[in-house]
C-alpha cells in the first residue's frame, strides 16, 4: 500500500507567460475538493471495501486522468478526506476557545460543537469504516483519531490550563480533564449512535448532556 502523506496546506501558484495566475497539476484545491466530495458520497454508499476509483470518478464529474493527479489510490483518498475534516474541526474548535468570554460560556459552546459532531451520521458512518480497515490501514485509524477526539481534547487541554493559569480551575492533568469533559458531552449519545441503537438526539438532549457535564466538571475543576 502506498504511504499516505500529509496534504499540502497552501497550494502555491505559477504564472503563465502572459503573467496570469494558473495553478499547476494537482495544486487546485477547489478541483481536490470535488474530488473529495465525489469520494465522499462513493465512500458513505459503498463503504470503504466496496467503493472503487471508477466509482469516484464518476461521482466527482472527472477524468481517471486528472483523479490520479491528486490521489494515487482510494487509501489516500480517504485519508485526504479525514484530513480536511480535522482541519475544519480544529478551525471550529479555535474559533470556541477564547479568553475573553465566561468559562462555562465557552465550555457550553465547546460541548454543544463536539456532541453534535460525534453523533453526526457522517461522522458516525467514518467512523465504522475505520474500523472495518483498522487492521490492514492502522495508519488511517490513527489519523482519524487525531482528526477529532485528540485533536479537540489538546486544543482544548491548551484552554483549560490558560483558565487554570487565571485562578478559574485547578488543575493537576489538564490534558486528562479535557478528555474527561469531551467524554462527558457525549455520554449516553455516542455508543447508541454508533452501535445504531438510535439515530443522532436532538439538540435539546445533547444540550441536557453538555450541561450536566459542565456540572460535574465544575464540581471537580472550579477553584
Amino acid at each position: 500500500m502506498t504511504a499516505i502523506g500529509e496534504m499540502s496546506a497552501v497550494s502555491r501558484s505559477r504564472l503563465s507567460p502572459e503573467g496570469q495566475g494558473r495553478l499547476g497539476a494537482g495544486e487546485n484545491p477547489a478541483k481536490r475538493d470535488q474530488i473529495l466530495d465525489g469520494a465522499k458520497k462513493v465512500f458513505a454508499a459503498n463503504g470503504f471495501d466496496g467503493a472503487s476509483m471508477n466509482d469516484i470518478t464518476k461521482a466527482a464529474g472527472v477524468s481517471k486522468g486528472t483523479i490520479y493527479v491528486y490521489f494515487n489510490n482510494k487509501e489516500e483518498l480517504f485519508a485526504g478526506l479525514i484530513q480536511r475534516e480535522r482541519e475544519r474541526i480544529f478551525d471550529a474548535v479555535s474559533s470556541i476557545l477564547v479568553d475573553d468570554k465566561p468559562l462555562e460560556l465557552v465550555l457550553f459552546d465547546f460541548g454543544m460543537m463536539f456532541g453534535r459532531h460525534m453523533t453526526n451520521p457522517n461522522t458516525v458512518r467514518s467512523l465504522r469504516m475505520v474500523l472495518g480497515v483498522i487492521d490492514d490501514m492502522p495508519e488511517v485509524a490513527n489519523m482519524f483519531l487525531n482528526c477529532g477526539p485528540t485533536r479537540g481534547a489538546y486544543r482544548l487541554k491548551d484552554y483549560l490550563a490558560t483558565r487554570a493559569a487565571k485562578g478559574e480551575l485547578v488543575l493537576d492533568d489538564p490534558l486528562l480533564a479535557a478528555r474527561q469533559f469531551a467524554d462527558l458531552c457525549t455520554a449516553g449519545l455516542f455508543k447508541p449512535c454508533l452501535f445504531n441503537e438510535c439515530g443522532q438526539p436532538e439538540d435539546s438532549e445533547i444540550e441536557r448532556t453538555v450541561r450536566s457535564a459542565i456540572r460535574v466538571f465544575m464540581k471537580a475543576y472550579a477553584a
